[in-house]
């Protein structure tokens, strides 16, 4: 069994029909590059994968390990879409704390080596409302996969890095391909998808392509 597969997929947002009868299929492990122009409903897909939206028509079907008939949130998914919402006046380390204390997987020494493995210095006691892009960036990308999720959902996850920045996150990821993770991902920059993408799917009149 896939673990996500999206079969006759309907969805308009806005307005807009984004999607009519579209197909996917995501196997464990893989990593899966989406493209699409701006408003083509990459994001619009992710949160229907992880339930915050509702198809028209159609099913997402998940492996049940992930989520069953009684949860709408799958477990173990970590995500970036559009931006987290922080508390401006706490630091990146108070921030990612009160979400760890939610389900209190992880320890505040976890925590902080996330922090360092995105580029980020734990012990800085700087607000994130003073924050710049690239660390309000690695901010979310280390909320995505502090508490070892097994599948990650990344809308954007380059935006704002400076190159070196970038070339550590693209490791980061092929790593965590490489320890079994799954992780679907966007980008406008081609480079991203060509050096990370086992797959691509691209959102193409209102259907999914698979181009490789």
């Amino acid at each position: 069994m896939s673990l996500i597969r999206l079969e006759k997929i309907s969805k308009s947002f806005r307005g807009n029909l984004l999607f009519e009868q579209a197909a996917a299929s995501f196997d464990s492990g893989r990593i899966y590059g989406i493209i699409g122009h701006n408003g083509s409903g990459k994001s619009v897909l992710f949160k229907m994968i992880c339930g915050f939206m509702r198809p028209d028509g159609g099913t997402i079907e998940m492996d049940p390990k992930y989520r069953t008939k009684r949860t709408t949130f799958p477990k173990n998914f970590g995500i970036i879409i559009d931006r987290p919402g922080y508390i401006p006046s706490k630091s990146g380390f108070e921030n990612l704390k009160k979400l760890a204390d939610i389900q209190r997987l992880i320890t505040d020494q976890d925590i902080k080596e996330v922090m360092r493995r995105v580029g980020l210095d734990p012990e800085l006691k700087q607000k994130v409302k003073n924050y710049s892009l690239g660390m309000k960036q690695k901010l979310a990308i280390a909320q995505a996969i502090m508490e070892n999720q097994e599948v990650l959902l990344l809308d954007e996850p380059f935006n704002g890095l400076d190159q070196d920045s970038i070339t550590n996150i693209r490791q980061m990821l092929l790593d965590f391909k490489k320890a079994g993770k799954t992780i679907l991902l966007t980008s406008h920059n081609k480079e991203d998808i060509d050096l990370l993408s086992d797959h691509v799917y691209q959102i193409n009149q209102r259907k999914l392509e698979q181009l490789y």
